[in-house]
């Protein structure tokens, strides 16, 4: 799949690999829904796996809100940056170790469609564009949209 590179295929990419996401975990047996994966990676179970996704949300949707609202912030909070950003996941790992699973699906259903209504609110100028925002730095308001989305989705289903 190509990487948007406009606001209506990134709509498109983020609802699809989402609903792909749900198909997999759907089709999988209530065991393999609630067991321990095989891997030792931070994210033992689908759980795991859902609260990495909505975490990422909050980040996104953080980020923006802040920064929309003029208080200029990083997406990644403090203490963090992008070399010691695997830190910050096992500590949302470590939080939500007694979330129960029915909670992290209603969280994540919630925050995807919480960035699709953040998505909508720019314009592709404001998404594309490189730098048009001084918070995103070198880069575009998209990129960020279709890491927390569709390129996220894509790990996800790839775990």
């Amino acid at each position: 799949m190509a990487r948007p590179t406009n606001k209506q295929d990134l709509l498109t990419a983020a609802n699809g690999q989402f609903d792909t996401l749900w198909e997999l975990i759907d089709s999988m047996p209530g065991e393999k829904r609630l067991g321990t994966f095989s891997f030792d990676d931070r994210d033992k179970n689908v759980r795991d796996v859902l609260i990495h996704l909505y975490e990422w949300h909050q980040l996104f949707l953080n980020w923006i809100r802040s920064n929309k609202a003029g208080i200029s912030v990083n997406f990644l909070p403090a203490p963090y940056n992008w070399k010691t950003y695997p830190q910050m996941n096992v500590e949302f790992w470590k939080y939500h170790q007694s979330t129960p699973i029915e909670k992290a699906v209603i969280q994540l259903k919630e925050s995807h469609a919480e960035v699709v209504k953040a998505i909508e609110l720019f314009t592709d100028k404001e998404l594309f564009t490189k730098k048009y925002f001084p918070w995103t730095g070198t880069t575009n308001l998209g990129s960020y949209a279709v890491s927390a989305t569709s390129s996220h989705y894509d790990w996800a289903i790839k775990n």
